[in-house]
């Protein structure tokens, strides 16, 4: 699905129960994963393993629009309280 994250803003914290790829169209994000904070920016992807807690932050100045990519055709998304998290779709 498409995103939009406003400068300042982030996703919630949740997870996914298959792999997940991000496409960055533009913007500069941060995506906090197990642990570690990974920088990216236009034109680049960011892969995250399935059922791995991570939250996604703007960190630019400009809107950050990324794409999401999931590898399972039904998505389920589990937030840090281990409830389904309802979709925007």
């Amino acid at each position: 699905w498409q995103q939009t994250l406003a400068p300042g803003a982030a996703s919630p914290p949740h997870r996914h129960d298959a792999e997940e790829v991000l496409l960055c169209h533009s913007g500069w994000g941060e995506l906090h994963l197990q642990g570690r904070i990974h920088r990216f920016g236009p034109q680049t992807s960011v892969l995250i393993p399935r059922d791995a807690p991570h939250q996604i932050f703007n960190v630019g100045h400009e809107p950050l629009e990324i794409v999401a990519i999931l590898a399972a055709a039904k998505e389920n998304v589990i937030g840090p309280d281990d409830r389904p998290m309802e979709l925007p779709w």
